[in-house]
């Protein structure tokens, strides 16, 4: 077995086993399913509404919102996250989902976020759902900074058909970024 491949290999089982341990850290896995989901983003959207008064106009702009209301991320050289949330059209929820991401390099530490992308466009929330798995990327535009300030959302819509709002942030790891991470529809 050649170095390279050791190293892929290791970084895998490393990711897998970063992102199985999160599993257990309060994501709602092994909970009682969509009410629980359901209740989780309920109690999400009415922080963020309380903390971030513009995102009511943001919501009431969108075609839908993917609601992912406890991300934990942590990592000692290869790191993962792990969380579960819901896709609502309107107030409705229409479909379930699990965010996952891998990482490795320089890194240390664990926190635990809350996150809402909202599509603009019918085209951005249909490409959403009917993607087999969704990766956030370079095309997700963040409207809540580092410090807390909201961005007009006239001035936001014109920019990105998805917009990302990450908060409630707690832990010992610097940055949260939704960048490389991947959505799946599930069944809970």
């Amino acid at each position: 077995m050649t170095q390279s491949n050791f190293t892929r290999r290791a970084f895998a089982l490393g990711a897998i086993a970063s992102t199985g341990a999160l599993a257990a850290c309060g994501n709602g896995v092994g909970s009682s399913g969509a009410r629980t989901i359901d209740a989780r983003v309920n109690s999400t959207l009415a922080q963020m509404y309380r903390e971030f008064p513009n995102t009511r106009i943001l919501a009431e702009k969108s075609n839908g919102m993917l609601v992912m209301p406890l991300v934990t991320e942590a990592g000692l050289g290869l790191g993962g996250a792990y969380g579960r949330g819901a896709l609502l059209v309107g107030n409705t929820p229409v479909d379930y989902y699990s965010v996952t991401k891998a990482s490795g390099g320089l890194q240390i530490g664990a926190q635990q976020y809350a996150h809402v992308l909202f599509f603009m466009t019918d085209e951005a929330l249909g490409d959403f759902r009917s993607a087999p798995g969704w990766a956030a990327g370079a095309n997700v535009e963040y409207v809540i900074s580092d410090r807390g300030d909201s961005v007009n959302a006239d001035t936001t819509t014109a920019l990105s058909p998805v917009l990302a709002v990450v908060f409630a942030r707690a832990g010992l790891r610097v940055g949260a970024t939704l960048e490389g991470s991947k959505y799946t529809r599930i069944i809970p």
